[in-house]
């Protein structure tokens, strides 16, 4: 039986293609939370690896709701 261990160094590739996937949205989600003064969902978009999906909806989702705010304050 193989351990964990054997099978991650046989699908290193597998590992690559996640990170290659979850490093930019994560990124781009972080920026955008720390722009818009959202210490709440910095934290959470850092602490938090979900393949990206929380990012994803972050970014399309909560970071549109602060910029309409803005405009309607200016």
């Amino acid at each position: 039986m193989e351990t964990t261990l054997q099978v991650f160094l046989q699908k290193w590739w597998v590992l690559v293609l996640i990170s290659l996937w979850s490093i930019p949205w994560k990124g781009v989600a972080l920026w955008k939370a720390a722009g818009n003064r959202q210490k709440k969902w910095f934290v959470v978009l850092f602490l938090v690896n979900t393949l990206a999906i929380l990012e994803i909806i972050y970014i399309f989702h909560f970071s549109k709701k602060n910029k309409a705010k803005e405009g309607e304050t200016q």
